[in-house]
């Protein structure tokens, strides 16, 4: 299964996605390809922002090797799952997808919760670590439910 993990820039939410899905992915054997990118081409070609960075580093995750970028058309054939960030990343995403039957391929992250308020990962860029922590713990959220339907 091929999974891609999406915010705006691509540069702290997506990334850390990304890392958390792949650490847990890995320690429960369970192969995956994992890639993150942005609806903007912002930071592309960056690596992902220090405080992503150190804020998995601290927690045993080393995110130094991604690259930013652009989700481009070809990842929406590519990929199998598609998981926005939140609902302004899921509508650019329905928008941008050339081909109506890989709509479906597209959702938010943490779409099985309940309560619509805590489907959306927020933007941490202009908090602090606090704010890149509670990512980190969304991320977790996120990639055990979905793990647990593998």
């Amino acid at each position: 299964m091929k999974v891609l993990m999406v915010c705006l820039g691509n540069i702290c939410r997506s990334p850390i996605a990304e890392g958390v899905l792949r650490h847990i992915s890995e320690e429960r054997g369970i192969k995956l390809e994992i890639d993150s990118a942005g609806t903007s081409g912002y930071h592309a070609g960056e690596q992902p922002d220090a405080r992503a960075m150190k804020c998995l580093k601290h927690h045993e995750i080393d995110i130094s090797n991604q690259l930013c970028r652009q989700i481009k058309s070809s990842d929406f054939e590519y990929f199998d799952k598609i998981f926005a960030m939140d609902r302004s990343n899921l509508k650019d995403l329905l928008s941008m997808c050339p081909e109506e039957k890989w709509k479906s391929k597209i959702s938010l992250f943490l779409h099985f919760e309940d309560d619509v308020h805590r489907q959306i990962v927020p933007d941490p860029y202009y908090g602090g670590e606090h704010d890149f922590e509670r990512v980190y713990e969304l991320a977790i959220k996120g990639s055990e439910h979905f793990l647990n339907l593998q």
